[in-house]
């Protein structure tokens, strides 16, 4: 198995075990979305802080501004912000946390493949196209069979 599946697996993994509690602690508390995000951000940045601390002197020495800001912009503004904001929004609401997941993760690949269609960057084939085609099929399947918990 490529490593990269591992790592995504694992992530996928965490996300869900971490949604869950998450969920669990945003309703039993009634906590606003924005609370539980700053918590998570916190603990996240002291953890991987303290992990990132022997790369910073060769990441700074390979300082390119523009990729720079792609990680500021897409992954703090856009993914980290926008991004953990309409997904804990969604959590403190949410009646069935797998539905929740599912939605939130599979419009992911969709946006990230479009984006990529249209930088000109992304390559899609018919089995690549036939996935994504699966992706969305689902999101509609996972809606619209979705019955709130009595």
């Amino acid at each position: 198995m490529q490593q990269y599946i591992v790592y995504a697996v694992l992530a996928g993994v965490a996300w869900g075990v971490g949604g869950y509690f998450e969920k669990s602690g945003l309703q039993s508390m009634g906590l606003p979305p924005i609370i539980g995000i700053v918590l998570r951000t916190a603990v996240a940045l002291i953890i991987l802080g303290a992990f990132s601390i022997p790369v910073w002197k060769s990441a700074i020495n390979q300082l390119d501004m523009k990729a720079l800001l792609a990680v500021i912009i897409g992954g703090g503004v856009i993914a980290g912000s926008l991004g953990m904001w309409s997904f804990y929004s969604a959590l403190s609401v949410s009646e069935n946390l797998g539905v929740t997941l599912a939605i939130a993760f599979a419009c992911s690949p969709v946006a990230g493949t479009i984006i990529g269609l249209l930088k000109g960057n992304q390559y899609i084939d018919f089995k690549i196209g036939l996935g994504i085609l699966a992706i969305i099929i689902g999101i509609i399947l996972i809606q619209l069979s979705h019955k709130p918990i009595q």
